[in-house]
């Protein structure tokens, strides 16, 4: 889990594919992800990704799931986004 990465997200031609990055601002990992996306599905919007890694380094998500806010995020990237001063979430601890 962590932040659909500003600018990363790519929509393919077949209408369903979406290539994205995740970051938790000191690593990002590439996801791909073939379906419909949640509504709340946003570039800055913390998400939470099922899958595995293929062979190519990409992770390859069977679900995504949209946040309605950051109080659900791991205490690590939370920790991570206040450090950096880029926390968006509620003031209260995740």
């Amino acid at each position: 889990g962590g932040l659909v990465e500003e600018g990363s997200v790519e929509r393919q031609a077949d209408g369903l594919t979406v290539i994205f990055n995740v970051t938790d601002l000191s690593h990002v990992v590439a996801v791909s992800y073939t379906g419909v996306l949640p509504d709340l599905f946003r570039e800055g919007q913390g998400v939470v990704v099922e899958g595995a890694t293929g062979v190519d380094g990409v992770f390859v998500a069977s679900e995504v799931l949209a946040k309605h806010d950051e109080n659900y995020m791991p205490k690590d990237v939370a920790d991570a986004l206040k450090a950096s001063g880029q926390w968006r979430g509620a003031e209260d601890e995740p």
